[in-house]
């Protein structure tokens, strides 16, 4: 392991400032590759992913940024411009800003899904996807999140319901309930760790999925991806092991990691575990691409 040093700055994307971070050792490997990290949400910032640090201690820089409209990113006045395509663009930005012309992709949640839509650009430079906790239909995560709602105390379950059809979810009985399903299904650690509750301050909660992103549905599609791709979820988790396997078929040769003792957060909730299994799928994808350029080399 090797000592690390970070900075912190602005990219701009349209007329918008766009805060990233940077994690860099202090001794960079010279065969490892950037690590480009996207939060979930959309809308919780970049907070929660604190651990993925670590992984700059390996000799890799780890990359962060807050999309446009959270965190320490500025927001837009006119919300109508936020869409699938103006954070896809906001990724190409930040790649082109901070000359990360090849890379490992990681996103969670959301951020799993925007680093598939990246992915489905064919950009280049684009060596390997870790998709955590990430569905590929947006309706099967919000029916099988609705199937886990179905598993809480009666109560708990009308009054989100409640709640969501008289469109008052912030009211204080509202988030008291879906206190209860966040601790099942979105981080089962109790207290939840200071990175989740900072960036959970820093957003909004509503459990309906819900806006631009209800009909987004990739399936048919998710063939058209061939670079390396690692899939890592918790069995309690919100995106359910069934929206899972429903990448996981789709991704020829994907590889599937299901953590047993964690929700939407193994990241948070098996950290260790989790940070190894990344480390491990990092690595053989460099050994096989240094292969590659050797056999290119001797031909």
């Amino acid at each position: 392991m090797t000592e690390i040093s970070s900075q912190e700055g602005f990219v701009t994307f349209r007329s918008y400032k766009v805060w990233y971070r940077l994690v860099q050792p202090l001794l960079e490997e010279p065969n490892k590759l950037p690590l480009l990290c996207l939060h979930g949400g959309p809308g919780v910032p970049h907070d929660y992913l604190e651990p993925m640090e670590a992984l700059a201690a390996t000799g890799r820089k780890v990359i962060f940024y807050d999309q446009v409209g959270c965190g320490n990113s500025e927001r837009a006045t006119d919300p109508e411009v936020y869409s699938i395509d103006f954070f896809k663009e906001e990724l190409v930005a930040v790649r082109r800003a901070l000359h990360l012309e090849q890379i490992h992709l990681f996103g969670q949640s959301w951020g799993g899904c925007l680093a598939l839509e990246h992915a489905l650009s064919q950009p280049t430079g684009l060596n390997s996807l870790i998709l955590a906790s990430t569905p590929g239909n947006i309706q099967q995560f919000v029916a099988e999140a609705y199937c886990l709602m179905d598993e809480l105390p009666t109560d708990i379950q009308e009054t989100i319901r409640k709640h969501e059809a008289d469109g008052t979810t912030q009211d204080a009985k509202y988030l008291e309930a879906m206190d209860v399903f966040n601790h099942r299904y979105l981080c089962r650690l109790d207290p939840w760790p200071t990175c989740l509750q900072q960036a959970y301050t820093k957003a909004g909660q509503e459990f309906r999925g819900a806006g631009k992103i209800i009909d987004w549905n990739i399936e048919e599609r998710l063939g058209e991806i061939q670079v390396p791709t690692l899939l890592l979820s918790g069995r309690y988790d919100e995106v359910t092991p069934a929206c899972v396997e429903t990448v996981h078929r789709g991704i020829s040769e994907s590889e599937w990691v299901l953590f047993e003792n964690s929700s939407h957060m193994p990241h948070l909730e098996e950290t260790e575990r989790f940070m190894s299994v990344v480390d491990d799928f990092l690595s053989r994808v460099e050994a096989s691409l240094s292969m590659s350029i050797d056999s290119l080399n001797h031909a």
